[in-house]
């Protein structure tokens, strides 16, 4: 089960949605649950993205909110990571 690692602009990011709607924090710690068991989940819709953020994923967090994060390796353990960089509607995170 890979760790999840956020960065301070994800942090940022989900601070303000969840103060704008809390009904959504539930939505987006549920699918934070799914990707630390399995971030292939096909509930979860992730996907290659391309362009500007070419090396990143993406996965669904509700109708019209992303989740943008990478996949690294632990250099001390060796085990996978994600380390999730964006969350936002889909026009704000692309």
């Amino acid at each position: 089960m890979p760790e999840l690692f956020t960065t301070p602009r994800f942090v940022r990011a989900y601070r303000s949605l969840a103060g704008k709607n809390p009904a959504l924090q539930l939505q987006i710690d549920q699918t934070l649950r799914r990707m630390a068991a399995d971030a292939n989940d096909p509930r979860l819709k992730t996907h290659h993205l391309s362009g500007e953020l070419a090396g990143f994923l993406a996965c669904s967090a509700g109708y019209d909110l992303r989740i943008v994060f990478s996949k690294q390796k632990n250099e001390k353990t060796g085990a996978e990571v994600l380390v999730l960089t964006n969350i936002g509607t889909h026009d704000e995170v692309y």
